[in-house]
């Protein structure tokens, strides 16, 4: 059995970064993630992994404050969103739109402009410094609409290098995107790790998270293990993640659960 790394919420370590505590996160008062405790340290490199509809976005959302809780709590370091930056799924942004792709990574910098003011020159260097770090120099120019998939992903993570923030949240990072810019940004998030840094990665690939990310959160509409990637990523644990998404009841209310029970080893 693997052994679930989870706190009550009065006892989470000190270096806690974030604290769930029976934390149910759904929409018109269905749940999409339930009974969740555990604690994320600072510092921490964790894949977050499920099968699709696991309630790993929804877990972001909630994390960013976007959800607010139907049941439980959730603990933000320092109670300070602002130092949290978020990196959506490419099929959020609309690429429709016409904007320049030195507007859209100066965006990481809105804490800063505070408005719609020009940027100074020294803030200007600062993007070019952020474009230079994921090779987009000389693309400044280019429409969102015309870079390939790889292009906007570097863009969004050097939008994510100007916010500078303590925790970061990926939301599927190396989706649809060429392997050399998959081992770019993977280079950046363990430099990230390096410095400190908090990082959360909703991920596919199994070999991605053995391979750089030390911890493994392994969602199924609840946590199904929570620990060192090696021993959450067991033929067991994965098999009951589908089984309990596969069994999963969409109308479902919300629900009370023993929080002794929720904490079990899978």
């Amino acid at each position: 059995m693997t052994p679930v790394v989870a706190y009550p919420a009065s006892s989470a370590p000190k270096n806690a970064a974030l604290t769930f505590h029976g934390l149910t996160l759904g929409y018109d008062r269905h749940p999409a993630v339930h009974h969740l405790s555990g604690t994320v340290r600072r510092g921490d490199l964790i894949a977050l992994i499920g099968p699709n509809g696991a309630g790993k976005s929804t877990l972001f959302k909630g994390i960013m404050g976007v959800l607010k809780p139907l049941a439980g709590t959730l603990v933000r370091d320092g109670a300070n969103p602002r130092s949290f930056a978020y990196l959506p799924q490419q099929k959020e942004i609309d690429r429709s739109f016409p904007l320049r792709l030195f507007d859209l990574v100066a965006m990481g910098l809105w804490r800063e402009i505070r408005g719609w003011r020009p940027l100074d020159a020294r803030l200007e260097q600062r993007v070019g410094e952020a474009l230079q770090t994921l090779g987009l120099t000389g693309f400044e120019d280019r429409l969102i609409g015309s870079l390939s998939g790889g292009q906007l992903q570097r863009a969004l993570f050097a939008r994510l290098l100007l916010q500078n923030a303590s925790m970061i949240l990926l939301d599927e990072p190396f989706a649809a995107i060429d392997s050399r810019t998959v081992s770019d940004l993977i280079a950046l998030i363990r430099r990230w790790h390096g410095e400190g840094r908090t990082i959360i990665a909703a991920i596919h690939d199994f070999d991605q998270a053995r391979a750089h990310f030390p911890q493994t959160l392994l969602l199924a509409r609840e946590m199904v293990a929570w620990g060192e990637t090696a021993d959450v990523l067991t033929e067991h644990n994965l098999s009951r993640a589908r089984r309990l998404c596969e069994a999963w009841d969409d109308d479902a209310k919300v629900c009370e659960r023993d929080e002794h029970d929720a904490q079990r080893p899978a």
